[in-house]
């Protein structure tokens, strides 16, 4: 019998597929229903078990482009309660922006090599599997250090504290988390996010799409 939050996994490579199930098996948090080596085999295993999370690499058979992507994409529309994490052996925003593009709620983006550390993918598995989203920290960092060649960001209309909290959104923290990380009061985040999103221009929707739109903007190579 089951217990705990149901997962169904993708990923070519024979070792990194029973890493992962390795890696997650002492969690009695997490159930591993089925290895997938491509997407054929993925797409039968959810429909067979309908999970809580997909965890898939980017890259698959039968085309090794964005299966992964794609896929989420997919499941917006025909199971909208599953969340995927994707994996991904390099730190491209690009791809991160397509993943949250239409929405961030039950969606993560962890780079392999967080696969060396159990505790974290677990936790991104229980994140999206509650409705949550987790951005790899490297591709926050990198988006932080800026473009190349002095080209503006769309951040850049920040104050230094505003790009700090809104770099700690795009991890998935909600206002107590961010709060804790920076060492500040709740208060002052609720000032701080209230501000970003008037410098940002989101100013019309609700509080969880504005976050939405927020962190995409951030991971926006285009601004």
């Amino acid at each position: 019998m089951s217990v705990g939050v149901t997962v169904v996994v993708g990923e070519d490579s024979v070792l990194v597929r029973e890493g992962i199930a390795t890696l997650v098996a002492p969690s009695p948090e997490i159930d591993v229903l089925a290895l997938c080596a491509d997407r054929d085999e993925l797409d039968s295993a959810i429909d067979t078990h309908t999970p809580d999370v997909v965890v898939t690499d980017i890259r698959m058979p039968p085309s090794g482009a964005d299966e992964g992507i794609q896929l989420a994409e997919r499941l917006r529309e025909t199971s909208p309660g599953t969340g995927v994490v994707v994996l991904s052996q390099y730190a491209e925003p690009a791809y991160a922006r397509d993943l949250f593009r239409g929405g961030s709620e039950g969606r993560a983006y962890l780079l392999k090599e967080r696969l060396s550390d159990a505790r974290q993918l677990t936790n991104a598995i229980v994140e999206v599997a509650n409705g949550g989203s987790v951005v790899d920290p490297r591709i926050v960092d990198a988006l932080v250090q800026g473009r190349p060649d002095g080209e503006e960001r769309v951040v850049d209309k920040l104050s230094p504290r505003e790009q700090e909290v809104l770099a700690q959104i795009a991890e998935g923290k909600n206002n107590a988390a961010v709060a804790e990380a920076l060492v500040l009061s709740e208060r002052a985040v609720e000032k701080h996010i209230s501000s970003l999103f008037g410098k940002l221009g989101l100013v019309d929707d609700s509080s969880t799409h504005r976050r939405v739109k927020a962190v995409l903007m951030y991971l926006s190579d285009e601004g």
